[in-house]
């Protein structure tokens, strides 16, 4: 009696992975990605409560990152595609000093209403008042924004120059996840 063979899958896993995430982002580009960064976005959270428990021996909080989570799904994901679709209208790829203008763009106008976007956000998902939002943005975002400057900026650099259009959520959302990780500690402070 011959062994009984089953028939090898054709392709790795990481491929069929990567062609399912591709066939998603081109039915569905926005639900696709909010989805990635809801899922990425509590990535972020969970980590910093890892590091955090590791060095305080406390116990996790999965509401943070189920508000992670719907940050990420109902604000980075979709607010991001549609930013770098306007980008790129604004400022092609190929005009003159396109990077440097659209770093620029980011840097300075974008990246600081987003920070306080989270920090509204996550204030509201906490069900603190305007008072406390008020305090945290007093205490941690001057501090948040400089350090996104210092992070996102070569990020960006790299998302802008050498990132296609389509997987440049997909890239921030990856670096994001220890973005995330800094942002809610500092929002614990």
């Amino acid at each position: 009696m011959s062994p009984v063979h089953s028939k090898p899958d054709s392709a790795p896993l990481s491929r069929r992975l990567l062609a399912r995430y591709l066939l998603l982002l081109r039915l569905y580009p926005v639900l696709t990605k909010a989805a990635s960064s809801a899922f990425l976005s509590a990535l972020g959270s969970l980590l910093s409560q890892v590091i955090e428990k590791s060095q305080k021996k406390r116990s996790l909080n999965w509401r943070e990152p189920l508000r992670f989570a719907a940050y990420g799904f109902l604000f980075t994901g979709p607010l991001s595609h549609y930013f770098y679709l306007y980008l790129e209208q604004l400022i092609p790829s190929d005009a003159q000093f396109a990077l440097i203008k659209r770093l620029l763009v980011d840097r300075l106008i974008v990246s600081p209403a987003f920070l306080a976007l989270f920090f509204l956000v996550m204030n509201f998902l906490e069900g603190k008042d305007m008072s406390e939002f008020s305090k945290k943005i007093k205490s941690g975002y001057w501090t948040s924004l400089k350090m996104n400057w210092k992070v996102w900026t070569p990020v960006q650099v790299i998302n802008f120059t050498y990132v296609p259009l389509q997987f440049q959520v997909l890239f921030g959302n990856l670096v994001a996840v220890l973005w995330f990780a800094y942002l809610a500690s500092v929002k614990k402070r």
